[in-house]
This record gives C-alpha cells, sequence and structure tokens, in this order.
C-alpha cells in the first residue's frame, strides 16, 4: 500500500498565458505532479471547467477549484491507498455529485485523478506508461503515429467560420524517432514556403504551434503542406488529416465557411472532394456536435476509406460513445481527459472504443502545459494515434520528446503503430 499523505493543489499558467490547476501528490515514495489543460475549442457537453469569474485573470481565475482540492478533496482521499485509481476516481465524482462536475470542477477532480495515477506508478515502481497498461489489462504497446497540426485556423487562429487544424500524419515512417524528424523538416520547409509568398507574417504561430497565414481557402492551404511534403521528396510517408470543429460554424441549419454555406448532406461532399484531391484519411469534428444524422451520412459516406472522429460529437463520454455506435456516426475516438474529467472513466471511453473496434487518437488541448502525461497514456493503452500540436513551442514538444524517451526506453519492444 502506497498511502496519500497530502495533497496541494495551486494556480499557475498554460501556454496561454490563462491560469490553470496544478496538484501534488505526496507518498512516502516521493511528489507526483499533474497540471490540468484546457480547450478553447468546446463542447457544450464537456465536464464543467471551473472558474472563477472575477477581476482577477479577468474572470478565468481557478482559486475556487483550487481551494476544492485543498479544503474538500484533500481531507477526503488522505490515508487512501493510491493505487486503487478507480475507487478513488469514483469518490471524487460522488463527492461533486453532480453530471458534469460542476460543483468541484472537472479541472480540480482532473488534476487530482491524473497526480494519483502517477503516484500510483511511482508506488510500484512503474513507468506511468506501463502502469496505465496493467490497469486496464492492456498487454500490447506501440509507439503512437502523430496528427501534427501545421497549419492552424478557426479559434485556434482567431478566425471565424473556418476550419481548425490541417495535419500531417507520417504514416509509413520506421519509427516514432523518423516521424518527429520528417515532421519537423516539413513544418520548417513549411514556413519556409509561406514566408516566401506571404511574408514574415504568415508564420505568426497559432496556439498549436500551427503557421496563421492569410489563405482563407483550405484546399489552398493543404496544397501548401503538399508542396513542403514533395519538397523533401516523403510524398510515401505521409497522409493528411484536418479537424474542422465544425459545431464552431453551424449556425441555424447551415454550415457557414467563411462566405459559404452548406447543409449537411453538402459538406460531406465538400469532404468527399478533399479526400479525392488530397490523400486525406482523417476528418476529425467534420459535423456539429448533435448533428447526428449528418454524422451518420458522414460515415456512411466514407467511413470505409476514412477515419470519422468524433470529439465535441463524444466528449469521451461513454453515454454518448453509446449512441455514436447505435447510430453508425463515427468510427474514431478523441481522447481528451479533461473533457470527461477523470482517468478513469477516460480509460472507460478508450475500453467501449476499443471493444467496438474503433480507432482512437489520444488528444491535447490548445490550452496546455509542460505536462507529459498523455503522451505516457498514449502508449500505455496502445492507442496508435496522437494529436499533440505543431513541433514548435515546449508544451507540445515535451510530450514529443517524452515519447522519444519511452521509444529509447523500450528499444525493441514496441514497435511505430500502423494505420
Amino acid at each position: 500500500m502506497t498511502e496519500i499523505k497530502n495533497i496541494k493543489a495551486r494556480e499557475i499558467l498554460n501556454s496561454r498565458g490563462n491560469p490553470t490547476v496544478e496538484v501534488d501528490v505526496f507518498t512516502s515514495k516521493g511528489l507526483s505532479r499533474a497540471s490540468v489543460p484546457s480547450g478553447a475549442s468546446t463542447g457544450s457537453n464537456e465536464a464543467f471547467e471551473l472558474r472563477d469569474d472575477d477581476k482577477r485573470f479577468l474572470g478565468k481565475g481557478v482559486l475556487k477549484a483550487v481551494d476544492n482540492v485543498n479544503k474538500i478533496i484533500s481531507k477526503k482521499l488522505i490515508g487512501y491507498d493510491c493505487t486503487k485509481q478507480r475507487e478513488i476516481d469514483s469518490l471524487m465524482v460522488e463527492l461533486d455529485g453532480t453530471e458534469n462536475k460542476s460543483r468541484l470542477g472537472a479541472n480540480a477532480i482532473l488534476g487530482v485523478s491524473m497526480a494519483i495515477c502517477k503516484a500510483g506508478a511511482l508506488g510500484l515502481d512503474l513507468p506511468i506508461y506501463q502502469y496505465i497498461s496493467k490497469i486496464i489489462n492492456c498487454y500490447e504497446i506501440s509507439l503512437p503515429i502523430p496528427q501534427m497540426n501545421v497549419i492552424n485556423g478557426g479559434k485556434h487562429a482567431g478566425i471565424d467560420n473556418d476550419f481548425q487544424e490541417h495535419m500531417v500524419m507520417p504514416i509509413k515512417a520506421n519509427s516514432f524517432k523518423d516521424a518527429i524528424r520528417i515532421c519537423s523538416e516539413t513544418y520548417h520547409t513549411l514556413k519556409k514556403f509561406l514566408k516566401e509568398k506571404f511574408g514574415v507574417s504568415a508564420i505568426q504561430a497559432g496556439d498549436e504551434g500551427g503557421f496563421v497565414p492569410p489563405i482563407k481557402n483550405v484546399n489552398e492551404r493543404l496544397e501548401f503542406i503538399i508542396k513542403a511534403i514533395e519538397e523533401l521528396g516523403y510524398e510515401k510517408q505521409f497522409a493528411l488529416a484536418i479537424d474542422s470543429a465544425a459545431s464552431e460554424f453551424y449556425h441555424d441549419g447551415k454550415y457557414r465557411i467563411l462566405d459559404k454555406k452548406y447543409s449537411s448532406s453538402e459538406l460531406v461532399d465538400f469532404y468527399s472532394e478533399l479526400c479525392k484531391t488530397f490523400n486525406l484519411i482523417s476528418i476529425e469534428d467534420g459535423l456539429g456536435e448533435n448533428d447526428w444524422d449528418g454524422w451518420s451520412h458522414l460515415t456512411s459516406e466514407l467511413g470505409k476509406k476514412v477515419q470519422v472522429v468524433g470529439d465535441d460529437l463524444l466528449v469521451t463520454n461513454v453515454k454518448r460513445i453509446e449512441k455514436a455506435i447505435g447510430l453508425n456516426a463515427c468510427n474514431a475516438l478523441l481522447l481528451k481527459v479533461n473533457q470527461i474529467g477523470t482517468v478513469s472513466e477516460a480509460l472507460d471511453a478508450f475500453n467501449l472504443a476499443r471493444k467496438n473496434k474503433w480507432k482512437t487518437v489520444v488528444s491535447h488541448r490548445s490550452g496546455s502545459t509542460e505536462e507529459t502525461f498523455i503522451a505516457d497514456l498514449a502508449v500505455g493503452i496502445n492507442a496508435g494515434q496522437i494529436k499533440f500540436g505543431a513541433p514548435a513551442r515546449t508544451d507540445r514538444n515535451v510530450k514529443y520528446n517524452q515519447l522519444l524517451r519511452i521509444e529509447e526506453e523500450l528499444e525493441n519492444k514496441a514497435k511505430f503503430a500502423t494505420f
């Protein structure tokens, strides 16, 4: 038994300069620390992020959530065995007592949940990824394929009615190390082309490190990415992916992309043409979070050839995943631990997706920290894919660097994932 001696939370800053929650868990083995990410483009069904709504930090302070950890959660958990992840997570959910964790705050609960998971691994002298594998009885692990966001749009770039992410996927790389290298080379080659074409302002970075060039046409953005790939001779190694974040441009029954409007069916046709024109193999949040009929149509039309990923649609929530399975609304899960609020519930979402032969993409949020937990999570559950942003900014690269360390540690025991 590795007993929890103390739990301490504090307010720190995330990659956007906004406050977030950091939690320390102390046991006889030492300190385990975790910090909580925050999204910009968020689904309405996500677990509740508690903020102070006062003058501090323009209302974005998290002292209420910090106090809930220090004054309520910690008092209940001191003395518990930190290897009892599900028991502790269930106790916090019960202590909150709301459907969406709005009393204590999902950001308070998740900070504790992740730190407890780290403490459990420390207590058993296991790497975090191996400890997570043990929790879910996963006997095969691999290094994940990155979906690397190289051009930002939408809310991540401060643009209304626009596709949010344009990504490269090194599906034919020889290793994770090789994947990171060719992605980085492509990113910097794209940077060169954009600067030559549009000037220095075009290589400013969005929240996730991708460039924000003055290109409003999705096809043209993808063409620039292809140009960078071809310049390096990597056509056979890469495929493309997009995150539309369609809920952000759904208004009055229509999808408005910049100055054009589409019905659900017309938008599916638009995606079909994109897939024909480009080597596009993954579409995330292609339709709005409540457009279930549209999602079913998209999966029916493209699901046999393309990965149809639910993010705002599913919010890492078992109930919504069950509904999506019944309606054949998608075929892949975007897993974000802060959407649901505990490690155990996130693992339940993954297990349901795996049981139904869905693919899973472990994802960061646009407001991140130097936290590396999700890198270990991706390996531990053998997700096969990650989405951590561009190879730029420490808040993104710390996660890639953690995976490089894990790959080195595993040597020949784990292969690079296949798509």
